[in-house]
């Protein structure tokens, strides 16, 4: 596995190619600076990994076990710890920041995070039910209809696609194409949709697979 980095999805823009003038809509993503805050090994902890952490806040955020933790790196107060696995951690030390520039541009990357929560939602907005007739004489204009299979077994099964939560669930999008970086403000762009609204976490890893 390669190593990924954090960052936080700040919105959706366009830039245009010089040659061509072309429209290119892009995600700008703050990916970064994620300081290493702990490097495991095969001797110590059996396999090899790197945990790195996003987004300085205060002290008083954390408490005391954490404080301690990051305090072995030398780094300060982050909100969101999160680990790879590689290969070989021997080209990475403890304290070490990464940044957008461990990718280059044209290089394919996943990124995950959690889509927008749309609150408890209804069939056709959750399922894309269609709706009842909508003349005078119907009563059933958005009703879900028969849910259960009679009177044995006289339940409904689990499973059944219903009314509910919708949405803040953990999505994967794969091989999306960075079209450009911006090392000095750590920004990263994107084409293409990222899961989640402005604000959304997001972690960052170098493509599984590239699509043709």
């Amino acid at each position: 596995m390669s190593i990924g980095i954090l960052g936080t999805k700040l919105g959706m823009t366009q830039i245009f190619e010089s040659a061509t003038g072309t429209a290119i809509p892009v995600t700008v993503i703050q990916a970064g600076p994620c300081p290493i805050t702990q490097v495991k090994t095969k001797e110590t902890d059996g396999y090899e990994s790197l945990q790195i952490g996003y987004q300085s806040v205060k002290a008083k955020a954390l408490n005391k076990p954490e404080l301690g933790h990051l305090k072995k790196s030398g780094s300060a107060p982050v909100r969101h710890l999160k680990e790879y696995r590689l290969d070989n951690v021997a080209q990475f030390e403890l304290g070490q920041n990464l940044g957008p520039d461990i990718f280059k541009e044209g290089d394919y990357i996943d990124v995950a995070g959690k889509t927008i929560g749309r609150g408890f939602a209804g069939y056709q907005k959750r399922h894309n039910f269609k709706r009842g007739p909508m003349s005078h004489g119907s009563k059933n204009h958005r009703l879900p209809g028969s849910t259960g299979a009679g009177t044995t077994p006289g339940r409904v099964f689990p499973g059944k696609r219903m009314a509910g939560r919708y949405g803040h669930t953990q999505v994967t999008i794969r091989a999306l194409k960075i079209v450009r970086i911006d090392s000095e403000r750590n920004l990263l762009l994107v084409k293409g949709a990222v899961p989640g609204k402005p604000g959304t976490l997001l972690s960052i890893t170098p493509a599984m697979r590239v699509g043709k």
